[in-house]
Parts: structure tokens; sequence; C-alpha cells
């Protein structure tokens, strides 16, 4: 049993941390850090607690958290993991960064996308990107770990197992994302997420400059070990929570694209010996609805010969593998346990 801590308890990954690991056999929540509701229950900011066992919330402080947890969850937004991430492993502990603060490895490109300078350098350099099914020795040996991003994961899985293949051109790569509300984040209010303005409508945003490109680019190049470059074009859409990608590969010149039988086995077993990642059968594909609530990854593949490119979908919770779900799904692989536990619950349906 180990003790851990979340920091950043009242924000919409904190909570999704907190209901996964309240069925977690092997963990005790033992520390709670949110200074906006300091002193009291997390079932102020989130009543579907109420007659849960857990610590009251305190305001985040080194010492005290310490001495109450060995395993942190860092939840608060961009620029605070740096902070507090060097003195956590000072301390001893491990850690899993669920902001951006330790996924892109080139310091200036996080400056160009997040506005800060990076003020964590060694840190940076130890964190372990964590896509659990294409790192797990790594992320085993880690002491802290940079969690994916919700856009990027979906699109890393859906690529992966085709960027390392002599088949596609990995020049020609498109990818668009359909992502819930809850994305953003349930500090960052502004019109744009109101009701009256998401609901009934579906919008691209951030169109050639979404934070997820550098991301993605950065961990295809790593398994391809070709210069990744691709289109990312991400869109709100008026579901809560979700996201559902699709992405487009050209065969590389002379290359024909295997059939999409061929595709599926090929994707089967690339992700064999992963409990998460499903690879539906031909003429199926991934819906949001079937992955809610879970740390579940759908994908469906169609090989289109008449264009000769692969097109494939991936459906993810966006708050589950996309953000909570793989945190627990990385902290299991830290702390030996069996990568699975506390995880495997269906969606909720309907």
């Amino acid at each position: 049993m180990i003790k851990v801590g979340i920091i950043g308890a009242s924000g919409y990954a904190g909570a999704e941390l907190i209901r996964y690991l309240l069925a977690h056999p092997e963990v005790e929540i033992t520390y709670l850090a949110s200074s906006t509701f300091e002193g009291k229950p997390i079932s102020e900011a989130f009543p579907s607690f109420l007659g849960q066992n857990l610590p009251l919330c305190e305001s985040y402080n080194l010492d005290t958290a310490a001495k109450k947890a060995d395993f942190f969850f860092q939840a608060q937004g961009n620029g605070a993991g740096m902070k507090i991430v060097p003195e956590l492993l000072a301390r001893g502990k491990k850690i899993i960064d669920v902001p951006a603060d330790f996924r892109l490895k080139d310091v200036e490109t996080y400056k160009k996308y997040y506005g800060m300078e990076h003020i964590a350098i060694d840190a940076l350099a130890e964190a372990v990107y964590g896509i659990s099914e294409l790192h797990p020795k790594e992320i085993a040996a880690a002491r802290i770990v940079a969690n994916p991003g919700c856009y990027a994961t979906g699109a890393i899985l859906a690529l992966a197992p085709l960027v390392g293949s002599d088949f596609v051109c990995v020049q020609s790569m498109i990818v668009d994302s359909k992502s819930g509300v809850s994305g953003a984040g349930r500090s960052k209010l502004s019109a744009a997420g109101l009701f009256c303005e998401v609901n009934e409508g579906c919008k691209a945003y951030d169109v050639a400059t979404h934070r997820h490109t550098p991301e993605i680019e950065q961990e295809l190049c790593v398994i391809s070990g070709k210069d990744v470059r691709l289109n990312f074009t991400p869109h709100l859409a008026p579901m809560n929570r979700g996201i559902l990608t699709t992405a487009y590969a050209s065969a590389a010149q002379g290359k024909t694209v295997p059939t999409s039988a061929e595709m599926i086995a090929r994707y089967r077993e690339f992700y064999a010996r992963q409990p998460f990642v499903m690879v539906l059968d031909e003429g199926k594909q991934p819906c949001t609805k079937d992955v809610f609530g879970t740390n579940f990854c759908h994908i469906g593949l169609v090989s289109d010969s008449r264009t000769n490119r692969v097109i494939v979908t991936c459906a993810i919770d966006n708050m589950g593998k996309g953000a909570a779900g793989q945190a627990i799904q990385n902290m299991n692989l830290m702390c030996g346990f069996d990568q699975a536990a506390g995880l495997m619950s269906p969606a909720i349906y309907p």
C-alpha cells in the first residue's frame, strides 16, 4: 500500500484521479492540496465524493506533503510543476506531472508554445514521457513522468504502429481531433466555454498552432527515427468529455498501402500485450461513448486503395486515457503494480 498525494485536487484532472484511486487496491489517498478549498472536504468542490473517506484539502506545503505521502500527482496548471517537482524529487518522492511542464524536451519549443522560461532543466532531462504502451520499461524505472496531453495521446496511439513502417510517408500525415469541453479545465472560465457558446455547435481552434502539435511530433520522431511534421487541427465538440481523432497517412512514393485487414493485424500485433488498446474488427468504428469514463482506447482502421491512404480513427476519454487514467497506469508501472490495477471498469453506458 502506497500513500498518495494529489496537488491540484479540485480541478477536473484532480477529481478524476481521486475517482480512480478510490478503487485502487494498492493505494491510500493521504494528501489533497487545493488552496481554493483549504480546510474543506473535497466534496465541497465535487459533491460526488460525499460519503468517501478522504483527507481535508489544504494549501500545498512541501514539508507537510513530504510527511504525508510518498507518491504525488501534480495536477495544477502549466508552470506549477517546474516549481514543485524538483523539491519533491529532493525529498525522495516519485511524481507524475499531469500538465505540460515536462513533456517537451526542447526548452525553446516550450517557451514558444507555453510562454514561459523553463526553470527545472535537470528534472526536465530526467523526465520520461508517459505513453504507457510505448515506454513501459523507462516509466517503471522513472522518478518523474510527464503525463502526455489528451490530444497527443489519441494521435500518438493512432499513428505509432504506422510511423515506423516503410510504406507511409511521415510528412503526409494529418490529424483531426474533436474534444469535449472538459479538456479546457475547470478554472479557465471564458465566454468560449459557456453552455450557449458550445451547445449545438462544433468549431476548430488553434489551427496550425496548438500546443500539442510539437508534443505529437516529438514522440513520433522518437518512434520512427524520422523527421516528422504533420498538420494537427483540434475541434471543440458539444460534449462533456471524450476525444475522437481521425489520422490520415499517404503511402510512400512507389508503395501501396496494405489492405484494411492487414492493417488491423499489424495494429493488433503492435498492441498485443496492452490491456487498454482495443483494435476493432474490420468495418467497425470507435465512438467516444464506448470509452466514456475509462482508460481504454478504441482504434479503427481503413485502407483507402482509391487514394492510397491509411485512415486511422481513435476514441479515448480525455479525462481518462487522456489524463488521470493514463497517469494512474503510469503510477502502476512506476510502483511495480499490475498496470491495469484500478482501471478496468468498463464505460458508463448509456
